[in-house]
C-alpha cells in the first residue's frame, strides 16, 4: 500500500497540472507597486487600480490562483472556488474544507443578487446541554476542543452550490491549485510559522495534524515548505467526483469513522443530508446608498443595516464630524451597543426561530434609537444584562472579494472558527474539524469565546446553524450601480469593522486604502467598554472618557478585503488588502479575456435550496 501511495504522490509530483505551469508566466505584482496611478490628490495612500478584474484576499497566493483563473477567462465565481480550494492548503489556520461560510453573489448581466449559506449545522444527536457538566456549568474543553465541537461542514457544498450557478471554466481546473500547492508544497511565511506555533499545544494533541504541522516533531519556521499529502489526495479525490465525495462517498465514510473513534457526533446521514441553501440578501439604505448583507443565521447583515440607519440621523456627513472626532465615536459607541443587545435577545436561525429583522432594520427604530441617545452622556450597558469580557481576538476568520472584467462580484467569509478551528484534523484526509458549536449558546446567559451573549434563541438543536457575525456585503449607488464590496474576518468585530470602513468611504470621503487603514472602534454592549485601535487623539479619548465611556485601547480589528468602483471619470476598479494581515494581498488582471460572464445554468435541481 505504501508502495502504491508513494507512486501516486511521484505522479503527481512529476505531472504538476496545467496551472502550475502558467504560473511562471504571471507578472509579478505588489500592493503597493510604484505605477499605482494617483487616483486621489493629496491622499497619503492610494488603492490599487485595474480596468480589468481583481482579487483580494489574506493570502498571497491565493490571490494571485484568483487571477490566474481569471486571466484564463474565468468570472468572478470560478475564481473565488479556486481562491477558497487554495486558502484552505496555503491559509489553514481559516481557509477550510471542514468548516463553513456566506457569500454574496452579484450578476452584473442581470443586475441580481444571490446570497449562498453554507453555514455549518449542528448534528442530529446534538442537544441543549451537550456541553454542560455534572455542576451545570459549561465545560468549556469539550465545546471548544473536542471532536464534539464540530457542526457538520459545509464549505465543499457551498463552492458547488456556487459552480452549479454560475462556474464556467471546469470544476477540476478549479480544483488544480489547490492540490498543486497541497502535493508540491507552500513556502511558509512569518505569519503562518507563528500561526502554527500559536496553536501548537492544541494541533499536537491530534496525530494527523501533528504528522502534518510538525516538521520531526519541530515548529515550521518561515522559508521552510508545508506539504500537505493528505489533502492532496482528498482535493483530487474531489475534482473527480465533486461534492458528492465529501458528503456520501469514500471522505464521509472517513469523517464519520474518525468521529465515532474519538467521540464525536457527526454521521454519515449528517453529511448525506447537509444542503447550502439560497437566502435572500437582507437590503437596507444609508445616505442614498443600497447595503445588501447576509440575513440569518448570520447576524451581520441585520445589525449593519440597524447601525447604518440609526446612525443616518446624526449629521456625521452633512456637519463633517469627521473619523475619530469625540462626536462621531460617541454616536458609533451608542449605535453599536444598542445593536449587540439587540443581537443577544433575538437573533437565531430563522429556520429554527422567529426574529423581528424588519423591526430590528425599521426606520421608526432607528429614529427611536437615535432619539434615546444623548450627545452629553453614554449609556450605561448595566442597565440592559451583565455580561462577560471580551477575550484576545485571534486570526480565526478570513475574507476574499473578487470582480471580473464584466463587473460580476463575489464577497465571500468562511471560518473554521478558531484558527485551526478545534485542532483535530481527520485521519488520512488533510481536513481541519471546524469548533463551531461554540458559536450556539451552551447556557443562557454565559458569553463565548469572544464574550458575545446569547438567550434560547440561540440554543443547540440537531441540524440548526449557530449565529454567525460573518458580513459579505455589496454596496450600490442611487443609479442602482455596483459601487462597493466588501467583509472581514474577526470574530464579534466583523460587523463593525465594515460598518467603519463604510461610513469612512460614505461620511469621510476617504479613498478605499485610507478607509481601510484607519484606526477602528468597537463596542458590543458587554463588556461596557469602547474598544480602540491605536491612532486615535488622545484628546479625543479624554472627551470619550468625559462623556462616561470606558475606553479600552486593543489589538488590531478584522481585516477588511474590499473592492470598489474606481472614482469619477475612471473606468475600471480600486482594491485594497487589509495590511493588519501579514500576508494580505490584491492581484489584477492585467489583461482582458473573451467574454465569459456569470453562466445561467438549468436551474430546476435547485428549488428545493430557497428558502
Amino acid at each position: 500500500m505504501r508502495a502504491l501511495l508513494g507512486l501516486i504522490f511521484s505522479v503527481l509530483l512529476l505531472a504538476p497540472p496545467s496551472w502550475a505551469q502558467n504560473v511562471g508566466a504571471l507578472p509579478p505584482f505588489i500592493q503597493q507597486q510604484a505605477n499605482v496611478p494617483i487616483l486621489h490628490e493629496g491622499a497619503r495612500i492610494q488603492p490599487v487600480y485595474s480596468q480589468h478584474g481583481m482579487v483580494v484576499s489574506a493570502d498571497k497566493y491565493a490571490s494571485q490562483v484568483g487571477q490566474n483563473i481569471l486571466m484564463q477567462g474565468g468570472n468572478a465565481v470560478d475564481a473565488a472556488v479556486a481562491v477558497a480550494f487554495t486558502m484552505a492548503v496555503t491559509m489553514p489556520r481559516a481557509g477550510n474544507l471542514g468548516g463553513g461560510g456566506f457569500m454574496l453573489v452579484y450578476d452584473a448581466k442581470n443586475k441580481t443578487t444571490r446570497a449562498i449559506d453554507y453555514r455549518e449545522k449542528a448534528p442530529l444527536a446534538a442537544s441543549a446541554n451537550m456541553y454542560l457538566d455534572e455542576n451545570g456549568e459549561v465545560d468549556e474543553n469539550l465545546a471548544r476542543f473536542s471532536y464534539k465541537s464540530a457542526g457538520v461542514p459545509g464549505t465543499v457544498k457551498g463552492m458547488e452550490l456556487a459552480f452549479r450557478l454560475y462556474g464556467s471554466l471546469d470544476w477540476q481546473a478549479l480544483l488544480d491549485p489547490a492540490i498543486h500547492y497541497a502535493s508540491n508544497g507552500v513556502r511558509v511565511s512569518q505569519s503562518l510559522a507563528e500561526s502554527l506555533q500559536k496553536k501548537a499545544a492544541h494541533l499536537w494533541k491530534s496525530p494527523a495534524a501533528r504528522k502534518v504541522f510538525f516538521k520531526q516533531d519541530h515548529f515550521y519556521s518561515a522559508g521552510d515548505t508545508l506539504y500537505q499529502k493528505d489533502l492532496a489526495k482528498t482535493l483530487v479525490t474531489l475534482a473527480k467526483e465533486g461534492a458528492d465525495a465529501f458528503y456520501k462517498g469514500d471522505i464521509a465514510t472517513r469523517i464519520a469513522l474518525d468521529m465515532k473513534k474519538n467521540g464525536g457526533l457527526i454521521t454519515m446521514q449528517d453529511l448525506a443530508e447537509y444542503q447550502a441553501v439560497l437566502r435572500e440578501p437582507l437590503v437596507g439604505y444609508y445616505r442614498g446608498y443600497k447595503v445588501l448583507s447576509m440575513p440569518p443565521p448570520s447576524s451581520g447583515g441585520v445589525h449593519l443595516i440597524q447601525m447604518l440607519k440609526a446612525l443616518e440621523q446624526f449629521p456625521i456627513q452633512q456637519q463633517r464630524w469627521g473619523h475619530g472626532s469625540s462626536d462621531t465615536m460617541h454616536v458609533m459607541a451608542e449605535v453599536m451597543r444598542q445593536a449587540y443587545a439587540d443581537r443577544s435577545k433575538y437573533l437565531g436561525d430563522t429556520d429554527f426561530v422567529s426574529v423581528p429583522i424588519k423591526a430590528l432594520m425599521s426606520d421608526l427604530y432607528a429614529i427611536r434609537t437615535a432619539k434615546g441617545i444623548s450627545m452629553a452622556s453614554a449609556t450605561p450597558s448595566e442597565l440592559v444584562e451583565g455580561g462577560k469580557f471580551l477575550p484576545d481576538e485571534s486570526p480565526q476568520t478570513t475574507h476574499f472579494t473578487i470582480v471580473d472584467k464584466w463587473g460580476n462580484v463575489v464577497t465571500n467569509t468562511y471560518t473554521l472558527n478558531f484558527s485551526y478551528g478545534s485542532g483535530h484534523m481527520v485521519a488520512g484526509t488533510g481536513i481541519l474539524l471546524n469548533n463551531e458549536m461554540d458559536d450556539f449558546v451552551s447556557k443562557v446567559g454565559v458569553a463565548n469565546a469572544y464574550g458575545l451573549i446569547g438567550n434560547e434563541k440561540n440554543a443547540i438543536e440537531p441540524e440548526k446553524r449557530p449565529l454567525s457575525s460573518m458580513t459579505p456585503t455589496l454596496v450600490f449607488d442611487a443609479d442602482d450601480q455596483f459601487y462597493m464590496a466588501l467583509g472581514s474576518p474577526g470574530g464579534s468585530r466583523i460587523i463593525t469593522s465594515v460598518l467603519n470602513v463604510l461610513m469612512n468611504v460614505i461620511d469621510h470621503n476617504m479613498n478605499l486604502a485610507e478607509a481601510i487603514t484607519a484606526p477602528r472602534m468597537h463596542h458590543q454592549y458587554m463588556p461596557d467598554k469602547v474598544q480602540v485601535e491605536k491612532g486615535f487623539s488622545l484628546d479625543t479619548l479624554k472627551l470619550l472618557n468625559h462623556k462616561g465611556h470606558t475606553v479600552e485601547e486593543v489589538a488590531p480589528m478584522g481585516a477588511v478585503m474590499a473592492v470598489k468602483r474606481a472614482p469619477k471619470g475612471q473606468k475600471g476598479y480600486v482594491a485594497f488588502a487589509d495590511t493588519r494581515r501579514a500576508d494580505a494581498f490584491v492581484a489584477v488582471q492585467t489583461q482582458p479575456q473573451d467574454n465569459n460572464p456569470l453562466a445561467r445554468k438549468d436551474m430546476d435541481w435547485l428549488s428545493d435550496l430557497f428558502e
